[in-house]
């Protein structure tokens, strides 16, 4: 079986952020089966389609890593109940120009997180709206929604709560399952 290689967006630009630290430590958790690399999306230019004539070459790199990768997680915080602006616009570069889609016919997989106690649900389904639409074949269950989040590390960006360790453990096994099912 060869390694599936799986593109991992992280919708907050923070030096320290929560979702960051998440998605490397799904990294780390990962089975051997998929090969995970973070795709940065911050030097994104806003998508403007009046730009797709001579497109940035940070949309063109983007929009072959995007395309090149055999499925997708997406790791959002919330912010005003909805994803983060950089994220959105991660979606749009790599789904324009209309017509070319990079993201279309592969397995994703959606996590949020927030300080409070519902871990950044509302976020995390306004992604999946989009995902229907640019034809991501979004991972049902597990759903993985990360409350208390800026709780969840020590200095060292070590996950402090082994309960929190093992359900990532869990969530990133049946994305992998999820993955070879295409």
């Amino acid at each position: 079986m060869s390694k599936k290689k799986i593109a991992v967006l992280v919708g907050s630009l923070r030096k320290e952020s929560v979702n960051r630290k998440l998605a490397n430590e799904v990294i780390r958790l990962a089975p051997e089966s998929l090969e995970l690399e973070i795709v940065e999306i911050g030097q994104l230019a806003h998508y403007n389609e009046d730009l797709e004539e001579n497109p940035p070459a940070e949309w063109v790199e983007f929009r072959k890593k995007i395309s090149e990768a055999d499925g997708y997680l997406f790791f959002t915080p919330e912010y005003n109940r909805t994803t983060s602006g950089v994220l959105k616009n991660a979606l749009d570069v790599g789904s324009r120009p209309y017509g070319q889609n990079n993201w279309g016919g592969k397995p994703g997989a959606v996590a949020s997180s927030s300080v409070g106690a519902l871990g950044g649900v509302l976020a995390n389904h306004t992604l999946r709206q989009s995902m229907v639409f640019i034809d991501v074949y979004t991972m049902q269950q597990p759903e993985a929604y990360i409350g208390d989040s800026w709780h969840l590390f020590d200095e060292q960006n070590h996950l402090k709560k082994e309960e929190t360790r093992k359900f990532l453990k869990s969530w990133i096994d049946a994305f992998a399952e999820w993955v070879y099912k295409f």
